[in-house]
């Protein structure tokens, strides 16, 4: 059995026992998660939802709460020796270990 959920803006194909990274949620370590935007069940028949699956959740326990590694970015003007500029960025980050699909 697997679902795909909608989380962060951005949509995953989720099996039961998986551990998923999504973008950083209000949870504490070791609370319920409980997802509600089901785009489409799969078991022994499979159902599509317009746009979610009526009924459908997915529960998911919070495993940890992070940092993804460091980013460069580097902007430049051609040909202009003082418009070089580098930046870093860290995206934040929870780790959901997937416990149950209702459908």
């Amino acid at each position: 059995m697997y679902a795909i959920i909608e989380t962060g803006g951005k949509q995953l194909k989720v099996e039961k026992g998986q551990t998923i990274f999504v973008e950083k949620l209000n949870a504490e370590v070791g609370d319920e998660v409980v997802i509600d935007k089901v785009c489409l069940v799969s078991d022994k028949k499979t159902t599509i939802g317009t746009p979610y699956v009526e009924g459908a959740k997915v529960t998911c326990k919070v495993e940890k709460q992070g940092k993804e590694k460091k980013i460069l970015i580097f902007k430049y003007k051609q040909k202009k020796g003082s418009t070089r500029r580098r930046q870093g960025h860290r995206q934040p980050y929870t780790k959901l270990t997937v416990e149950s699909i209702e459908a």
